[in-house]
């Protein structure tokens, strides 16, 4: 469906992502506010245990953000790629995508687990990932909820 302020046809950009404390909501909440400044550009905005397949076949482009948790990816991102993979794959072969990763320390190894199942799904990587380190590293920091700035 085209967008009548907008000559060209309207894509579809599906945002999933997991938070526990706040910080990679927030990450994936000022994804969406920009995308949806664009006038070509229809924001779909899901938590990761809401996302399905069809969410994935339906959408023209990808924003996966995660916590950095034991630094591996959130397992409820996990549960997503885990569930969708199959139903998905072969069937969105060159996508854009991109990562955002909410980490206490580094983020690296969460990015790079992220990127070997896009890889797997023949996306294509559009930006490097977006690593916003808390440097969250005692009980306190870590459980605390999290604000991520504009800078």
């Amino acid at each position: 469906m085209a967008n009548p302020l907008h000559p060209g046809p309207t894509k579809t950009l599906l945002i999933v992502y997991h938070s526990m404390t706040g910080g990679t909501r927030q990450m994936a909440e000022a994804a969406a506010h920009g995308a949806a400044a664009e006038p070509a550009i229809r924001v779909r905005l899901l938590p990761a245990p809401a996302a399905q397949a069809t969410d994935l076949l339906d959408a023209d482009g990808y924003l996966f953000g995660t916590p950095e948790n034991l630094a591996a990816m959130a397992g409820l991102m996990k549960d997503f790629f885990d569930r969708t993979y199959y139903p998905a794959l072969d069937q969105i072969n060159g996508r854009p995508y991109a990562t955002l990763i909410c980490a206490g320390s580094d983020g690296h190894n969460a990015a790079r687990q992220v990127e070997r199942i896009a890889t797997g799904w023949r996306l294509k990587a559009v930006a490097d990932p977006l690593i916003v380190c808390t440097h969250a590293q005692t009980l306190e920091t870590i459980l605390a909820p999290k604000v991520i700035g504009k800078d």
